[in-house]
């Protein structure tokens, strides 16, 4: 059982590779993709409803809660960003239980871009709602001397949202890896289903805890 997706190659050609990392990456891409158009294309708004928009609309609806309550705004701008990290996470989690896969975020890579594209939404989002002068006003308080360490708080905590999940995921891999080769047939699957939990957990901590920066870069600020 390879750890890393990283180290499973599947076509390479001088410096070019497709590894299980990307390969794994696009496959959920593609089913987020296919099974929203599925789901949207014939949308109702008096019954029957199908069970799959019931669905749907439940997840959005806990989102929008989520948004809502940790911001205190309203969701709409945020919930196309917030919502995707959040399934892209939770798909690419849960799809371990399919043979032969190897869960993306299990590769410091992804998990490293999730956080880069929290990075550039922070900012994105502070400017559109604060402008430009109000967002940098962030860095300088409560003082002015606050300056290098808002900074460096700014850089810190994308690394700690990479390694976080990169971490759990990957911890909860090797343990599989592990008890497969000691105990190798109840035992292993009681802690993929574990897993399974832990994987949604992690993509919901991982939406909240970018939608809390988010909303700190929104907000203005109100100590004194």
């Amino acid at each position: 059982m390879e750890i890393s997706p990283d180290n499973l190659i599947f076509w390479q050609w001088k410096f070019i590779k497709i590894n299980a990392t990307i390969a794994f990456t696009w496959l959920v891409m593609i089913l987020l993709v296919v099974v929203s158009w599925m789901i949207t294309r014939n949308l109702k708004v008096k019954p029957p409803i199908s069970p799959w928009q019931n669905c749907l609309e439940i997840i959005i609806d806990t989102i929008n809660q989520q948004i809502r309550e940790v911001s205190q705004q309203e969701p709409n701008q945020y919930l196309p960003f917030v919502g995707t990290l959040f399934l892209f996470i939770a798909v690419a989690n849960i799809l371990t239980i399919v043979p032969g896969y190897q869960v993306p975020t299990g590769s410091l890579s992804t998990t490293a871009a999730l956080a880069l594209s929290v990075f550039v939404a922070v900012p994105l989002f502070g400017i559109l709602n604060r402008g430009l002068l109000g967002y940098l006003r962030n860095y300088i308080q409560p003082t002015p001397l606050m300056l290098p360490f808002n900074i460096i708080s700014e850089f810190s905590r994308t690394l700690a949202l990479a390694v976080r999940l990169f971490g759990n995921i990957m911890s909860g891999s090797m343990l599989v890896a592990i008890l497969l080769s000691l105990v190798p047939l109840f035992f292993p699957i009681i802690i993929r289903l574990l897993g399974l939990l832990i994987g949604i957990i992690q993509a919901y901590i991982f939406a909240i805890l970018a939608m809390v920066y988010i909303a700190s870069a929104t907000r203005a600020y109100r100590g004194r």
